[in-house]
């Protein structure tokens, strides 16, 4: 019964084929048959086309490919967990970054779904399946144009930013990244809308539905390799900038150099010389060297893909154009019986041959790959150790914190002495500062608790051992001198004799002049005993 049904609607059509009028004009991608007149009937190639065109191992080897997307959004998933999770010094996580890595999941999503439902390629016998039939189809499609919209649209201002920062010297702040991400998703949006109603997407390359050839060229591959033309014009525009200034600087025998630590008052490249341009160049690629292998090697992947799906797409256009072209393959099939394999050799000149497609294939799975050896860091292992330990059982060890961490010393001077503000209390609690500051040890042996206690210090007015508050002093040597000792009145017009005097020795002066020299009794002199002081000066 299904030898008569599939002879039915051969309708008259060598083996392989099938009568085109034995099918109904709706459903399924009708524009994706393959017929061509074969005398008065019009018989059509069988779906899906790739099955006959290519050898018997193209599904493994292109199922083997997705294998390879799922690899690849591993790696991308990683990439994104430890950017969310991970504090920033152990990522190095960038907008531009993140970015891209979002846009390549979506790449790789468009080959993940159709491995995981196994999608039904085709309507019927003769017609493959496309968006309105197959919402797998819809769904894939989708994800693999707008992933490569996206790529592209980030590698195009990951491509910018960096031209900006060396050859101009702009600092790409917070308006450039807005700028981005209107960019960089805005018009991936748009343009999967455009092609979505324009062209649409179906089952024409595998398991994975690709954009139709109906303006197809206006609507995605055009604008998408302008902006590829775009991207691969900065990349070289930086790089030969970057040849130019190292090519100056050889021949630059100033010996100023740009960390003289001389304030500088220009920031324009013409202030500076040959030989600082070149250390300033030299000091972005290498905290950029990563962002520019991978704008090369995604920029490569779809500009390979793009151009090897045009010149398919194209080549079977020009088939159902002038079907003269597949006319020695198609009377090998139906001398043969339909045995492919015979007439392989004579197929390769109507497709793109199998080592190429799987190529494209490969490179476009990969990019996840790439992304995560160029993008990914030891720090991160380091840090996801960190954290996995911090959640594994050690929230119980304690930390040692300063008591008044937290004040602020231009309020309270106090706290430069740290235990002094807590001279008035008794209850202190002390959190741990790490597990490797535990005084106790494995080994059963135990020191003393130096944390566990609150040892009140109280400081001494003159101790010169703990920290204290600067304090603006103005010394006066004379004050405190005068303040002590004041000066003996000097006489007033009475002159005295002083020839004979012996300036190292006691020399006594008579009583008459006790008046001019007299000072007050001593507070240490006893009570009773006699003040000599008042009969002679001894000076």
């Amino acid at each position: 019964m299904a030898n008569d049904t599939i002879e039915t609607l051969r309708g008259g059509c060598p083996v392989p084929f099938f009568n085109e009028l034995s099918f109904p004009t709706t459903g399924g991608h009708v524009e994706g048959r393959l017929c061509s007149p074969l005398g008065p009937l019009s018989c059509c190639v069988p779906c899906p086309m790739t099955d006959w065109a290519y050898p018997d191992n193209f599904s493994t080897a292109t199922t083997a490919a997705n294998w390879i997307n799922v690899v690849g959004m591993i790696c991308c998933g990683f990439l994104l967990i430890s950017w969310i999770v991970l504090p920033v010094e152990k990522t190095h996580r960038h907008y531009l970054s993140i970015s891209l890595t979002c846009a390549v999941v979506l790449m790789n999503l468009g080959f993940i779904i159709p491995l995981a439902a196994k999608p039904d390629q085709c309507f019927n016998e003769i017609t493959p399946h496309g968006m309105d039939t197959s919402s797998v189809c819809a769904a894939s499609g989708s994800f693999l144009l707008a992933g490569g919209w996206a790529g592209i649209m980030w590698i195009f201002l990951r491509a910018l930013s960096l031209h900006l920062q060396i050859c101009w010297q702009l600092v790409v702040g917070r308006n450039f990244m807005w700028f981005s991400q209107v960019l960089g998703w805005g018009i991936p949006i748009i343009g999967l809308v455009i092609l979505l109603v324009f062209s649409g997407v179906s089952f024409r390359f595998g398991a994975t539905c690709h954009i139709n050839h109906e303006n197809s060229l206006a609507d995605f591959w055009i604008p998408l390799l302008v902006f590829a033309g775009l991207t691969v014009i900065i990349q070289f525009a930086t790089f030969g900038y970057c040849i130019k200034v190292y090519l100056a600087s050889l021949g630059d025998n100033s010996t100023t150099t740009e960390g003289s630590g001389m304030p500088s008052y220009s920031n324009s490249i013409r202030t500076m010389t040959p030989r600082q341009a070149y250390r300033r160049v030299r000091r972005v690629i290498q905290l950029q060297w990563r962002g520019i292998v991978i704008v090369l090697v995604i920029i490569a992947d779809v500009i390979f893909f793009a151009v090897i799906f045009v010149f398919m797409d194209n080549t079977v256009e020009s088939i159902k154009k002038n079907p003269d072209k597949a006319l020695a393959w198609a009377a090998c099939l139906m001398a043969f019986a339909g045995d492919k394999n015979k007439c392989l050799d004579m197929a390769e000149d109507l497709v793109v041959n199998f080592p190429t497609v799987m190529a494209v294939l490969i490179l476009l799975a990969m990019n996840g790959i790439w992304l995560l050896v160029l993008l990914g860091r030891w720090s991160m292992l380091d840090g996801w150790t960190e954290l996995i330990v911090s959640l594994s059982g050690n929230r119980n060890k304690k930390e040692f914190v300063s008591v008044d961490a937290r004040t602020d010393i231009k309020q309270d001077p106090r706290s430069y002495e740290m235990l002094s503000r807590d001279s008035g209390k008794t209850d202190t609690v002390l959190t741990p500062i790490s597990a490797t500051m535990s005084p106790t040890t494995r080994s059963g042996r135990q020191t003393p608790d130096y944390f566990g206690e609150t040892a009140r210090y109280q400081p001494h007015q003159r101790s010169f051992s703990s920290p204290r508050p600067p304090q603006q002093l103005q010394w006066d040597t004379m004050e405190p001198y005068q303040q002590s000792y004041p000066p003996p009145p000097r006489p007033s017009s009475r002159e005295f004799d002083y020839e004979d005097m012996n300036p190292l020795g006691m020399n006594r002066i008579e009583k008459e002049d006790e008046i001019q020299y007299s000072t007050p009794r001593s507070q240490y002199t006893q009570p009773g005993a006699a003040d000599y002081s008042r009969n002679h000066v001894f000076i």
